[in-house]
């Protein structure tokens, strides 16, 4: 399915950040979704290598793979759990548990990122989640990881705790 107006408007990133062009599968039964990322030269740290055919080849950076967790993980929100930005839910990294970068990702073919939430634990104003990702390029296997992220919603009147 192209991507639908509302969740590109709802995203706390804009479409510089999001860098998802299609969603492709939501599986509520299974927590599980997939998109797609395009890769090309000019994707965020990638455009800044110092590429070297041999000793450093140009390829979708693992900083910006792990930071794309976060962007399926919000697609996994906003389809399956119906958390929306506009209405003051908005999540942060926890932990990551294990990121395993098992081959480079050139830029050209789009990536297929899946994101399975393992564990959830819900009240009303919070949502931790465990997630498993595993993001290909075609058939290879370039990512897998373990994350949590704790989803919280904010108000006016209950705003994020921020230290001085």
């Amino acid at each position: 399915m192209a991507l639908d107006p509302a969740f590109v408007e709802d995203c706390p990133y804009g479409p510089g950040g999001l860098l998802i062009d299609d969603v492709l599968e939501i599986r509520p039964e299974d927590n599980l979704v997939v998109a797609r990322m395009p890769t090309f030269d000019d994707l965020p740290l990638t455009r800044e290598q110092r590429a070297h055919p041999v000793r450093h080849p140009r390829h979708v950076s693992g900083g910006l793979m792990v930071h794309m967790t976060g962007m399926v993980a919000f697609v996994h929100t906003y389809f399956v759990l119906g958390l929306r930005h506009a209405d003051g839910w908005i999540g942060y990294g926890g932990r990551i548990y294990s990121a395993k970068f098992r081959a480079l990702a050139k830029p050209g073919e789009p990536m297929r990122l899946e994101c399975k939430a393992t564990q959830l634990r819900q009240t009303p104003k919070s949502v931790f989640g465990r997630y498993a990702f595993r993001f290909f390029q075609g058939d290879t296997l370039v990512y897998e990881g373990d994350q949590s992220a704790l989803w919280m919603k904010v108000t006016e009147d209950d705003p994020l705790p921020v230290e001085p």
